[in-house]
């Protein structure tokens, strides 16, 4: 991770501070003003009367920042407001090239540092191939302190943890084809299980054919690499659940659509995100191993490009998948569901206690919330909707759940196999979700289309521009609050 956090007692004389004030503060505590001249003491409760949000004083041998906690009616937005803050503190910081910060928070929030620092830490995550010395130069903030109550040493590791799986999920979703096919992604997760503790087990070709995962190895035929499906398990020996929570994600390391083939630019183009479901799966599973969170979690990660070439699969094939049931394949752009439904049908044998899958699926999740939320949907009970959905709106990964009503199993009906991979051209995340239903079978489950904030094409605050990691902050807070 770009940031290393850590606890103090106390920030040492002359240090830069970051002082987080409670909404409505006219006059500076005397644990924010210490030995502050009069002058710079009336400036910034001048700044503060006016509302000012973040204020800083420039001591040019070090500096003092004030974040003044904001006004909202709920606990999320508040702590949503705090991780923007500190995207916009960290640009303070790097004009003014501090290297080392520490956050003293003055508020009855008492995750308010953690929070901050967490925006800081987002942020400042980097990625790219580039050789040339001067854009290549080491980011000056390198140490974020939490002083004293701040936050505690378990806290900070936590989050530690849980960025880090952040961080994996967005190098994964950000690394481009020709450094990221299939086998490369199925390695790289392995790489990660052998750093946080859990086991990964990759079946080749053979095995997939063995299987019978027609979806998988459809997608696969224009390809001149072979897929995978990477198991992943983290079995901790104080697990408190009977049965294991399994999360499927679609791991398309590049999709053009196959014959179907899509248009570019603004569309192929960015498609090495196509994998972001795997790599919230991934990045998910590594922060709960990484911190020992004392869950039992499976992770499937069926993964390969969809190419036009060779023997590539064509629109009117028909497809038997591994559950045994056909598929008349309308449009090879409609691949995604392909691979979960495999997933999703192999996930049984688990008996799980509840299934979630994670996809980049659709355009039409996409046009119906753009980037600011997801789209789910399932046959999970209202209290797991409504956990997922508290989870979301704490970490703001927000969600918003669509219904699979009768009536669109209509819209993936074919006239000769069991259904069609392709529903009408409205609600087609909905069809999406009702295709993946049929396979889905013997156990709850939801389903998580994230195309929209999965990818960014432009930066916004703390989620940056490229892959941002959706889901894995998401599946960490509810999996977490499974144990309460």
């Amino acid at each position: 991770m770009s940031l290393a956090l850590a606890h103090v007692a106390a920030a040492p004389a002359q240090s830069t501070q970051v002082f987080i004030l409670p909404h409505g503060t006219t006059a500076l505590p005397t644990a924010a003003a210490g030995d502050l001249p009069a002058a710079a003491t009336s400036y910034v409760e001048k700044a503060l009367a006016d509302d000012q949000k973040l204020i800083h004083l420039n001591h040019f041998s070090h500096h003092h920042y004030y974040v003044v906690l904001a006004d909202k009616p709920t606990a999320a937005q508040v702590a949503e407001a705090l991780r923007r803050s500190g995207h916009t503190l960290l640009g303070l910081l790097k004009t003014e090239k501090v290297s080392e910060v520490f956050l003293q928070n003055l508020t009855s929030t008492s995750n308010a540092a953690l929070l901050l620092a967490e925006g800081l830490a987002l942020s400042a995550y980097r990625f790219d191939y580039k050789t040339d010395e001067k854009s290549r130069k080491a980011p000056t903030l390198t140490h974020v302190y939490l002083v004293d109550k701040a936050a505690t040493v378990a806290q900070i590791h936590e989050l530690n943890g849980l960025l880090q799986g952040v961080f994996l999920a967005r190098d994964l979703v950000n690394a481009p084809l020709n450094k990221l096919n299939a086998m490369q992604l199925a390695e790289r997760i392995a790489e990660a299980g052998d750093e946080a503790g859990y086991t990964t087990d990759i079946f080749d070709l053979a095995k997939i054919e063995a299987l019978r995962m027609g979806g998988l190895l459809a997608v696969n035929l224009g390809s001149p690499e072979p897929p995978t499906f990477s198991i992943l398990e983290y079995k901790p020996a104080n697990a408190r659940n009977a049965k294991p929570y399994v999360l499927v994600g679609k791991g398309v390391v590049f999709d053009t659509g196959g014959l179907s083939l899509k248009p570019t630019p603004n569309s192929m183009d960015m498609m090495k995100c196509d994998m972001a479901g795997g790599a919230a799966v991934a990045g998910t599973i590594f922060a709960l191993a990484k911190n020992h969170v004392p869950l039992h979690v499976i992770g499937l990660v069926p993964a390969t490009d969809n190419r036009p070439g060779g023997l590539a699969f064509a629109p009117g094939d028909v497809l038997t998948m591994h559950s045994g049931l056909t598929v008349e394949v309308k449009n090879t752009d409609a691949e995604g569901r392909l691979l979960l439904a495999d997933a999703l049908s192999f996930a049984r044998k688990y008996e799980p206690e509840l299934v979630i899958d994670l996809a980049t699926l659709t355009g039409a999740a996409v046009r119906a919330l753009g980037t600011e939320a997801s789209a789910s949907m399932g046959t999970a009970g209202a209290a797991t909707m409504q956990q997922l959905s508290e989870a979301g709106y704490a970490v703001h990964e927000r969600l918003l759940e669509f219904p699979l009503w009768d009536e669109y199993a209509d819209h993936i009906k074919s006239d000769i196999a069991d259904l069609s991979n392709l529903g009408k051209g409205e609600a087609g995340h909905i069809s999406a979700g009702k295709f993946l239903e049929r396979f889905a079978v013997g156990y709850p489950w939801v389903h998580l289309d994230i195309a929209g904030p999965a990818y960014l094409t432009a930066a916004e605050s703390y989620r940056g521009k490229g892959g941002t990691g959706m889901g894995v902050r998401l599946l960490y807070e509810f999996l977490t609050k499974q144990l309460a």
